[in-house]
This record gives C-alpha cells, structure tokens and sequence, in this order.
C-alpha cells in the first residue's frame, strides 16, 4: 500500500491531493474564511498554491555515458507561457549549457492525436521524457504517442514511431541500434537506423500481457518493469502474465451518463493471482523460449536480472505465502533452471533491487533480513558460505553502486539513525566500512555510470531538499539547485523535536513532536496524532515531507500539539521490528499508540480530554482502530481513503502480512476496525476518491453501511472521479479548508 503522505527509502514525498463530496459543497463554501491561523501565518490556500512552499527541484536528471555531463529538464515561467528545455553540466567545472533549446524541443515532439486526452481539472498530460543513447552522441525523447530520436551533433530530430496508441516503457538496446517498447500489450522493436518496426511478441491482450506489468505487481512487488535486454542486445527477457482469472473490479465514471466504467485487474485474497511466466525472446527473430520455473504456477517472479555473459538469467521466485525466495540461475538456451540459494523467514521476505552480479559472473551481492536486519552478502558460486559485508542492529537501505576495480559497494543505509538516510560504502572484503555524507538528515544519491561522482538530493525536516554534486569521496563540488524557498522565513516555522519514549514493555519508540510557536508550558493545549503505523513507511523521520508538514505547522500556529510515533510494524528498524504486526493488523499497531498517548497525558502542558488523530491509507485504516477501540484517548479523527476491511484489498500486500485464506480467515476479521464501529463516540471525518485504484471506494461504503447498522454517524466527504493521491488543486484546497475547520470545531 502507498500514501503520498509519509517518507520511503531515500525518496522526499509531499502531501498529495485529495477528494470531495457534493453533498457538503455548500457548508464547504461557507468554511472558506477558516483557511488561515495568525495574520500573516500560513493559509490552506497558500500551502496548496503555487509557487510550491517546497521549492522545486530540478528534474530529469541523468548522467552521460561517459559520465563527465549530468543533463536535466528545466521549466521556466509557468502555465501556458511555460517553456521547457533540456541543459547540461560539465562535471569538471561545473558549466552549464543548452542541450535542447525550447524550440527545437517543440518542433521535434509529433503533436498528439486529436482524440489524446488534453489536460483536466483531475490530472494533466504526462512531461516528455529523455535517454541518452548508450555512445552519449544522441537522445531518445518519449512522449505518450511517439518517440523521437535527436542527433545532438547536427540537432537533427527523427520520428521513429508516432501513432494513436500509447508507447510505454521504452529502452535503447546496450549496441544503440533499436528502441523497444510495450504497445497494444505486446513488446516492439523499432530500428534507430531506418525507423522500420517489427513485433517481437504476438497475442498480447489486456488478458495476457507481454512484457507489461499489471496494477498489483508495480504496487506491491516494486517492480517497475516487465522485460530486460541481454548485455550483448541479442535477446529480451520477458514476463507474461496471465490475468484471465483475476476478477475485475469496476472504477465507474461519474461524468458518464450510460454507467460506463473502468474495469481493474484486482487479485483479492484468498482468489486467482495472474500466472506469470519467463520468456526470452531472441531480437534476430524465432520462438521465444520459456523458462523453467518450477511446476508451482501460484507465486511471484519480483525481479529478473541478466548475467554478464548474455547467456543466463537470474530469476527471484516467491511463494504466495511470501515465506520462501528463491534465487533461480535460467539458461536461456535451455531453459533449464538451478537454484542457487533461497531465504526463508517465518513471517515474511521483503524483496530487495540489491543483487549485482560482478563481471566474472561467478560472483554476486546479495540482501537479507537472516539477522533480523538487512545486510550485504557477497556469494561465490565456487564457496559455499557467503561472506557477510555488513553487520548491525541497524538497515541497509539500498546498494546504490558497485565499483569492481576499486572493490567497493556503495550503499544507503540507517547506521547512524533510523530517523536518517546516509550514503556508506564497505570493501567487497568487508572492510573500510565508512559512513560518507555528514549532515544529518536523509540523503538520496545518484551515480554516475563510472562511480566517481554522485548527485546528493539532501533534506532535513525544517528545510526543503536541495541537489548537490559530490565526489565519492564526499567532497562537495557544485552545486546543481540550491532550492531555497526564501518565503518560508516569513511563517517562523516550529521546529521538529525528536524523542524516544518507552512502550509498557521497554521497547523504544521514535516520535516527533512540533509546538506552537508561542509555545507556553504553563498553558494546556490540544494534540493532534498524525499516524501511518503500517509496512515500510515511517512518519518520524529526519527529512522533509512537503505540503504534510507545513499544514503541521499551520495547526501548531493555530494552537495545536503535532504529535507522531512509528510504532512496531512500520519501517527503518530493522525486520525484528516489523514483525509483531505478522497475522493481525492494529493491534500491537494501536497498543504503541495507546503507550505514546499515556506519554502525552503525562506532560503537564497536554489536555488529555483534546487527543484527536488522523491519517491517509493504512493510517486512515489506524484511525478508525484508533476512534473505535480507544474512544477514550482519541476524541476527533479524520480518516483518508481508509482500508475498512482487509477481504476489499490486494492479494500480494494482505497475503503477505495477514496470511492465506480460508485459513487465516479469523486474523482478517480480527484486523477489521470496523468490528468495533458501535464503539464510536468522537467525531469522525472520512475523505475517499471514488476512483481510487488502490484502496476502492467501496471500503468507505462499507463503513458507512456499518455505522448505519450501529446507529452511528460519521461525515463522508467523497472525490468523483479521484484517486488515491489526487493532485487537482481546487479539490485540494476543498479538503484540507474542511478537514482544519473539522478538527478547530470538535478538538
């Protein structure tokens, strides 16, 4: 599950966009004046405005192959007088130049099809997008409906493919003579030489897709693609993924007048996951060949990586139950497969992108939670033990890079804190185990393609992120966006406090707290708990989190406690932490809540009779847990696209936590928050799209049928036609204007 609400990894989030309700529209009209706190403090309409109080980062970064130029997209002006255009930076000296001016840019991108959906209140058009060709003397622009080919030397652009349909996922092959792309669910090739196309795969449908991912896959697996070129460009592999028996679920259009609908593949627990097969599909032409994944056809395929030697595949496969992977070596000539090791864990494996096969292809780094911690593992086909690189009580984000010639790994982790990111690297001996970046706070990288020099995206919780070029040394050497936002001095904006406080049985919990301004100890105020609480997400963490943390602020200017705490279950400490949460979501979830609500009450400045709490996804599923089964502690919540009942959400993320059905069908009701909705007695505010593709609006529905049913009431503010994260300004604004009056009236 995803909100746009809280901190992953490394990325830098902002407080996504959210949903209305018709029927409420006119008291909304009348609530407008409540969107500001102190004169001249921060308004609803401010922080949802442009220009963004975040800044904007430059985007479109990406390294020349030869790695002595970064290149990125930079927009100047705003709305229709906007023009775009595509710059670089020399490494060496830090000077910038025009790569693709804004005219040569419109002149070369094909205008789209008449019937192409321009941009709408709801959503806009996708950006173009670029890749350098692998010998860095051309690019590769993508829009929706066609690719084009520039030759930078004679800034001459090509249309190699423009039609009607849409193009997606496309890549130049490793020798720079073709472009691949997925169209009408089947994988092409179109020559870069001569623009002739040619169908490498056949008989793909929104049934059978091939080489293309599905919803579920991207969304609980991280993958985030569905074919991969050989090294030496002679072959693709590819999945196929069978979705004949996974049930549709309807996502109806509300401006239609005949009920037309969107139909969404959507595996349910306990139901038929799509069935996915390896092919790999020789680019001279011929039968592509499957290969062996064993005789089990109801289980995952998360990643598929290439050896060096363009001749095997290495394939992850995990069972339903998410207990066992396996690491698979396919020949491709063959087909025939052998295992090269597997991990297994009681509670459940979180898939990694970690693996690197070094150029002797005998060699590879590989992660594991065996410890109860993610950690570096380098195996040798020839050894049986790997030799573990790193050690701890502390995660491995991520590897960032490999650099064979000087032995070295370089990597994210949360070493020094869980509450940071920071860069490290270690010897492929596992020694020289150094941390690189020093500021605190959370760094995300980006290597060039020799590892001598990265891109540091940088923030902290008080200062938008800004972009950096470092050595890998951790020398600073230019600077490519200082992305200071003057305009936030003007808010005196609090300052985010960390703490740890102790759960009834002695184990440390990370939380976060912001106090008004003009904070007073002798005063009482009232808290607001802002909670996620759910898999591989924290909330207290040492970075910035955009529009979320600045309406913060504006409920600490008005008079407000922000109070957050990443209970057992959520992210950054480590498997050992998470596992608590295994076959019953809420409880343990809730009982840390519930200890960090008894810290509360403890501090002499805190009402204890004015504790709301609010949340987006899972932690909209936590506030219902929350307002019915401590109604004593949390008087106001205000629930975002909640989760109301676990049998309504996807088979890969519930599975995996919960367990299978029928078996485990007393832990989903158990999880089930609105078993206890007749326990309501605060005020409740729940917002939902009813086009959300993640957490249907159908749960939101139930609910209410719920509250019915136990005589209870609660506010709906339902989004036609929006999704999980709706990013349409004026719905924005309509939410956030309710949800601050919503919590000013009842807390």
């Amino acid at each position: 599950m995803r909100s746009g609400f809280v901190v992953r990894a490394t990325a830098v989030f902002s407080l996504p966009l959210s949903m209305l309700f018709g029927g409420v529209l006119v008291v909304f009209a009348q609530q407008r004046t409540m969107t500001g706190a102190k004169p001249g403090g921060l308004t609803v309409k401010r922080i949802f405005a442009e220009p963004s109080l975040s800044g904007r980062l430059t985007r479109g970064i990406a390294w020349a192959p030869d790695s002595k130029r970064l290149s990125y997209i930079e927009t100047k002006g705003r709305g229709k007088v906007a023009k775009t255009e595509l710059w670089a930076m020399e490494v060496a000296t830090g000077e910038r130049s025009l790569l693709l001016s804004a005219e040569k840019l419109e002149s070369a991108l094909p205008a789209p099809p008449s019937r192409q959906p321009q941009a709408t209140g709801t959503g806009r058009q996708a950006p173009f997008e670029y890749q350098w060709a692998p010998g860095g003397d051309a690019l590769l622009l993508e829009v929706p409906h066609a690719l084009v080919w520039f030759d930078l030397k004679s800034q001459t652009a090509r249309v190699l493919v423009n039609g009607r349909e849409n193009l997606n996922d496309a890549k130049i092959s490793p020798d720079g003579n073709y472009v691949s792309f997925v169209r009408n669910h089947n994988l092409w090739l179109v020559s870069i030489a001569d623009g002739k196309e040619h169908a490498l795969t056949t008989g793909g449908s929104e049934e059978v897709r091939k080489g293309e991912l599905d919803w579920v896959y991207p969304e609980e697996l991280g993958i985030l693609t569905g074919y991969w070129w050989a090294p030496d460009s002679s072959a693709i592999a590819y999945l196929e993924m069978d979705e004949r028996m996974v049930p549709q679920f309807p996502l109806i259009d509300f401006e239609s007048f005949t009920g037309e609908a969107e139909l969404q593949r959507y595996p349910v627990p306990g139901g038929a996951n799509p069935v996915v097969r390896v092919l790999v599909a020789p680019v001279a032409g011929g039968e592509a060949r499957p290969m062996d994944l064993g005789v089990e056809t109801d289980m995952y395929i998360p990643r598929v990586n290439w050896l060096p030697d363009s001749k095997h595949l290495a394939i992850q496969r995990l069972n339903r139950t998410q207990t066992i992977l396996d690491l698979l070596l396919a020949d491709t000539t063959t087909g025939k497969s052998t295992t090269l090791l597997s991990d297994k864990d009681a509670y459940w494996i979180n898939v990694s992108d970690d693996l690197r096969f070094l150029k002797d292809g005998k060699r590879f780094l590989w992660s594991s939670e065996r410890s109860g911690y993610r950690h570096l593992y380098l195996y040798d086909f020839s050894v049986k033990e790997p030799l573990q690189l790193t050690r701890g009580d502390w995660e491995v984000s991520h590897v960032d890079a490999v650099d064979e010639a000087k032995g070295v790994v370089y990597f994210t982790a949360m070493e020094k804190s869980p509450l940071e990111r920071h860069l490290y690297r270690v010897g492929l001996d596992g020694s020289s185990f150094t941390r690189i970046t020093t500021e605190d706070g959370t760094h995300c990288v980006n290597f060039a393609p020799d590892r001598a020099i990265y891109v540091n995206t940088y923030s902290n919780a008080s200062t938008p992120p800004r972009q950096d070029l470092y050595r890998r040394d951790g020398k600073k050497l230019a600077t490519l966006n200082e992305n200071k936002v003057a305009e936030l001095d003007e808010y005196h904006l609090s300052p985010v406090e960390f703490i740890t406080i102790k759960s009834h049985d002695g184990m440390p919990l990370n939380c976060s707290v912001i106090k008004p301004a003009d904070f007073d100890p002798a005063k009482k105020y009232p808290v607001l708990v802002y909670i996620y609480g759910g898999p591989h997400v924290q909330v207290v963490v040492n970075a910035w989190t955009g529009s979320f943390f600045l309406w913060h602020q504006l409920m600490a200017q008005m008079g407000y406690i922000i109070f957050s705490l990443d209970n057992r279950g959520s992210a950054g400490r480590g498997h050992v932490f998470e596992e608590p949460i295994h076959y019953r979501f809420g409880a343990q979830e809730l009982s840390d809540q519930r200890d960090g609500a008894q810290w509360l009450k403890g501090q002499t400045y805190v009402d204890a009779e004015r504790i709301g709490i609010w949340g987006w996804g899972y932690g909209g599923h936590m506030t219902l847990h929350a307002m019915f089964e401590a109604p004593e502690i949390f008087k106001v919540g205000f629930a975002g696209a909640p989760v109301t009942d676990w049998h309504f959400y996807d088979a890969i993320y519930t599975e995996r936590y919960i367990g299978l059905l029928p078996m485990h069908d007393d832990s989903y009701e158990e999880s089930t928050p609105t078993e206890n909705a007749g326990n309501l007695k605060g005020k409740l505010l729940i917002a939902h799209g009813t086009s959300d593709e993640n957490v249907h609006y159908s749960n939101t529905l139930a609910l209410i049928n719920d509250l019915i049913e136990a005589g209870k009431y609660a506010e709906v503010m339902a989004f036609p036609g929006r999704g999980h994260e709706v990013n349409d300004p004026p719905a924005q604004r309509l939410l956030w204007d309710r949800v601050t009056k919503f919590f000013l009236d009842n807390l």
